[in-house]
């Protein structure tokens, strides 16, 4: 904004993205992609993917009318030198998509992704996988320049009526993304999970990591027999959930539930609820066979329950009794004529309840039958004939309700970690801890999918699909890292930071930092560039857990 009549003076508002650039300047984003991707564009294509990150991480539609986004701010403060917004144009965008597609975004992402390890010094002994489905409008023709086919398939968002595609990724370090790649809608978690593990091993291997030297970590689409052999045969280990569909799973908790020889945990949340107390914990170990391969089996049960599992457990004793009331109401129709075939009907019950989930309570009562007229007086009545009557009521066995309560709240862990490997024991309570942190990744495909940071995907290519898979990646990548040092800065100092309402915070987050840093005006006067007014102590606080110079605001 000019202020009128001193036109060499400008406002800008820059808000946060000085402390992204200098993160991506870390990483070494735009020098690595501009060396790796083969391009003769006015605009490399290191800043044409760094302005795709500024613009996504602010909320806006990715490459849509960028031009307009970067007029309104000083490209030289925040690419280090001057670059004129019509160069961020759609039709550049684009070139730059197919030049990134061309060079290949996995390649691209993966040697970016090395780049922070070793910059940030990751911690890679444990790798995360899951995937995801992301929907998009359109038609989405099959093109022959890409292999990605956008089509429907199963869908996470709960949107079966729009074609899809998947993004995989894996994670160090909780939730750091290395590993990224858009996959076909229709693409099974199963045989993805297949795919990555020999891509791991060559991965690794190429990095100077040693086989079975980390963890890797996903849920239970993992458990196949054919993953289980891909896994051992390059020597990695393995922690996942073991599916509730299978006998093993089944067996185990049985198990566990018999033996009552828990070992507890407690709580492992590390943040407390008034509203919602922490679940507590408490394990038993025991062992799987799948295939030809036996495993270490862990059953877990959780103080918590949540509610469609107690809506089942309410289903199996609805129907238990509904089961056993209609046999009564059949054997209670009619009286019988004789006790013997009282005694074997009210025996019938009594064994169908031995088989549901309450206790039957029997009894035969006599019942008199006396022909017409009275007796003579004097005389006691006399009845003709004697009739046995069957009543039967039922209540809730609290023995076996508290079994399948048990068995309810239970969940199994499958590993092939020792308990104790490379000088560190892996009880279950580490385990368990390990696994936990598989939310990590579910809160990035919360933010691949989050509509503030991409709307509705438009691009009708799905070779540039693929690419701006690319962009969203390494997006997530930059916002993790900043989230990562903000979280090690108040663990290593003891200091909390200013969160919401300013109240302190054990666990600040990147979008919590980005608050902080709303309405950042920066005066320019020719080449000369200074702050409207100066940084409060919050934004102060921040800027050092992030270990970034305030000079990054306005120094280019």
């Amino acid at each position: 904004m000019n202020i009128p009549g001193t036109e060499e003076w400008n406002f800008t508002d820059v808000k946060f993205l000085p402390i992204l650039k200098e993160y991506a300047k870390r990483i070494n984003l735009v020098e690595t992609i501009n060396t790796m991707t083969d391009s003769k564009m006015d605009l490399s294509p290191g800043d044409a993917v760094l302005g795709m990150i500024m613009d996504t991480v602010s909320g806006r539609t990715p490459l849509y009318r960028l031009e307009e986004a970067f007029d309104e701010m000083d490209t030289e403060l925040l690419f280090g030198k001057p670059i004129s917004p019509d160069k961020f144009n759609d039709t550049n965008m684009g070139r730059v998509l197919d030049k990134l597609f061309e060079t290949g975004t996995q390649k691209i992402f993966s040697q970016i992704s090395q780049n922070a390890i070793g910059c940030f010094k990751l911690d890679t002994r444990h790798h995360h996988f899951d995937t995801t489905s992301v929907s998009v409008f359109g038609a989405y023709e099959d093109h022959p320049d890409t292999q990605l086919n956008i089509t429907y398939g199963y869908s996470k968002d709960k949107r079966p009526d729009l074609k899809q595609f998947m993004v995989s990724m894996l994670c160090v370090d909780r939730n750091i993304p290395i590993i990224g790649k858009t996959q076909d809608g229709n693409a099974s978690d199963k045989t993805l999970n297949n795919e990555l593990l020999s891509h791991i091993s060559s991965h690794m291997a190429e990095h100077g990591f040693k086989p079975g030297a980390s963890i890797y970590v996903a849920d239970s689409a993992f458990v196949t027999t054919d993953n289980l052999i891909a896994a051992e045969g390059n020597g990695i280990r393995f922690l996942s959930r073991l599916p509730a569909n299978f006998n093993e799973c089944k067996h185990a908790i049985a198990q566990a539930v018999a033996a009552d020889n828990w070992v507890d945990i407690g709580a492992l949340a590390e943040s407390q609820s008034e509203k919602k107390p922490p679940a507590s914990y408490r394990y038993y170990e025991t062992t799987a066979t799948i295939g030809d391969g036996a495993y270490r089996a862990i059953v877990y049960h959780s103080s918590a329950h949540d509610k469609r599992r107690q809506k089942r457990i309410d289903r199996i004793l609805k129907t238990s009794k509904d089961q056993l009331e209609k046999k009564i109401k059949e054997a209670t129709l009619q009286p019988f004529k004789c006790r013997p075939d009282a005694e074997v009907a009210a025996g019938t019950l009594v064994k169908a309840a031995d088989k549901s989930l309450y206790n039957l309570r029997a009894e035969i009562i006599d019942v008199p039958k006396y022909g017409k007229g009275r007796p003579k007086k004097g005389e006691a009545r006399k009845p003709k004939s004697i009739e046995y009557e069957l009543k039967a009521t039922v209540e809730e066995d609290p023995e076996k309700t508290e079994k399948i309560r048990l068995e309810a709240g239970c969940f199994v862990l499958i590993t092939n970690v020792p308990a104790q490997a490379d000088e560190q024991e892996w009880p279950g309570v580490e385990l368990l801890r390990l696994y936990k942190e598989q939310d990590g990744i579910e809160k990035n495909f919360g933010f691949l999918k989050d509509p503030a940071i991409v709307n509705a995907i438009f691009l009708k290519k799905p070779k540039r699909v693929e690419a701006l898979g690319l962009i969203l990646l390494l997006s997530l990548l930059l916002w993790r890292l900043i989230e990562r040092n903000l979280k090690l800065h108040v663990k290593k100092t003891g200091k909390r930071l200013p969160g919401w309402k300013k109240k302190p915070t054990n666990s600040p987050t990147a979008f919590m930092m980005t608050t902080k840093f709303l309405s950042i005006l920066v005066i320019t006067v020719g080449r000369q560039r200074k702050l409207a007014k100066p940084l409060n102590d919050t934004q102060v606080q921040y800027l050092r857990a992030l270990d970034v110079p305030p000079e990054c605001f306005f120094v280019p």
